[in-house]
């Protein structure tokens, strides 16, 4: 399962190119080409080359390469499914009805004609983009099922950083130009906002299948990777980190290691509380406060004919009366991600806090939740259930709230320490998509072969308005 999704793709070539080149595109690209390459922007002509690939090459899959994939994500809501990003075409008019058609046009002028300043929270940010109306319809519950706020108690920020380039007029120019865009297109789709892009890239097996075959890489350049290993204590000596303590989750066994340099991953409340330096308090005090979200995942087999007939990656759930926020059909990844093609792999999202209700159910009755709310939706019936399974992972997202207006207090403590580098979205408590995840990573990197301590360009990453994804 990827608990995700995690489509892979990115308007940084460097990324592009550093994932095409642990898996170069399947059957028709190359390392050289694969940056570069342009495919035919038709979902069909693209599902037409993946059954193709899969009939050729059901007996040896193709573990190391990267499937291009049609991208369709919908919102469902009133038992009825929209588009997502919102795209006001005929269908969508249809469905909305004339009259919430002209609440939503008359919402809109008025927010662009009275727009909220400043923009506070990440209402206004929404209203302002979006309008009232089509706040209200498609993105108010479902931003509050995964935070567990409302939306006028989440900073503005979060939409900066995950939604900045989406507006409803850009989707409306989007949903024209695609009515005449060319028979081909650059995979790349730089001219293309990212919440709006129509292809990406994926893993043949899986977006874990990347990352076994870069820990290959690492050991194969004589690397070592220690799994199940907890991190204890970390001993600073002056401006640097001189070791870390850490020990097996399975045998209980500590060890020590010393190091030039250290990268942290880890949740920075989890970082502060294991320095074992003299930690201000105000920095303790700021830790302590940050938030997360935790995630409980459910995967669902059912047989075939209960959902062959959707086609989307993902689907996000905007109806009130389910707990699940997204629901992923691993069939739409690629036909490698699902054993028997006669049966569907579903996985079920569920964003909660470690301690609430829904945490506290046992997997058992978690299973059973989301079998009754897949048929209270009408997309499955209990009976056609096969098997089903449950993950839990704690401080999945960074929350922009609690003590998190004061984090620059927390930054500048831990740039201090020159040969710590923080980066990813734990790392750094930003919430950022996979491949600026990497970039940070590549940037601390540069800066060390730079020797260079100055860490500004790491956190500058995704901040600009203008950064293109």
């Amino acid at each position: 399962m990827d608990l995700g999704p995690h489509r892979f793709f990115s308007k940084s070539d460097r990324v592009m190119k550093w994932w095409t080149n642990i898996m170069p595109l399947h059957p028709n690209g190359s390392k050289e080409e694969s940056t570069t390459i342009h495919y035919q922007n038709k979902s069909k002509i693209i599902d037409q080359e993946i059954q193709r690939t899969f009939a050729t090459d059901k007996n040896n899959p193709p573990a190391k390469s990267m499937l291009i994939l049609p991208r369709l994500t919908r919102i469902y809501f009133l038992r009825q499914f929209f588009n997502y990003p919102i795209q006001l075409t005929a269908t969508t008019l249809r469905q909305l009805g004339l009259i919430m058609t002209i609440k939503i046009s008359f919402s809109y002028l008025y927010a662009k004609i009275f727009p909220r300043k400043p923009e506070k929270t990440l209402e206004d940010f929404m209203i302002n983009r979006f309008g009232m109306t089509l706040y209200r319809l498609f993105f108010k519950d479902y931003t509050e099922k995964v935070w567990g706020l409302t939306c006028d108690q989440i900073s503005a920020e979060w939409g900066a950083q995950r939604i900045k380039g989406v507006s409803l007029s850009k989707a409306i120019i989007h949903s024209s130009k695609s009515l005449i865009r060319k028979k081909k297109d650059d995979i790349s789709q730089k001219g293309t906002e990212t919440s709006l892009i129509e292809q990406f890239l994926y893993p043949a097996k899986g977006a874990g299948a990347m990352w076994e075959e870069v820990a290959r890489n690492v050991e194969a350049m004589g690397g070592k990777i220690l799994s199940n290993r907890a991190v204890k204590q970390i001993f600073p000596t002056g401006n640097m980190v001189t070791s870390v303590e850490v020990q097996d989750t399975k045998t209980g066994f500590s060890e020590t290691f010393a190091g030039d340099y250290f990268f942290s991953t880890m949740p920075v409340k989890e970082l502060i509380s294991a320095i074992s330096a003299t930690v201000p308090e105000d920095v303790k005090t700021v830790a302590e406060g940050l938030v997360y979200r935790d995630f409980i995942y459910t995967g669902i087999l059912v047989k075939k004919v209960a959902i062959s007939n959707l086609k989307d990656n993902w689907i996000y759930i905007q109806e009130k009366k389910v707990n699940v926020a997204r629901i992923q059909i691993y069939n739409n990844w690629g036909p490698y991600m699902v054993r028997d093609r006669d049966t569907v792999w579903l996985g079920l999202e569920y964003f909660c806090s470690k301690g609430d209700h829904i945490w506290n159910l046992s997997d058992k009755e978690i299973k059973k939740m989301a079998v009754d709310e897949l048929a209270k939706m009408k997309l499955i019936q209990a009976e056609d259930v096969i098997d089903s399974t449950v993950e839990r992972m704690e401080k999945t997202y960074p929350s922009y709230t609690g003590s998190y207006n004061q984090f620059h207090i927390i930054r500048d403590y831990l740039d201090r320490y020159s040969n710590l580098f923080l980066v990813g979205r734990n790392g750094m408590h930003k919430y950022n998509n996979a491949d600026h995840s990497m970039l940070t990573a590549m940037t601390a990197v540069d800066n060390i072969l730079a020797n260079t301590t100055n860490k500004q360009n790491i956190w500058d990453i995704n901040t600009e308005q203008e950064y293109q994804e």
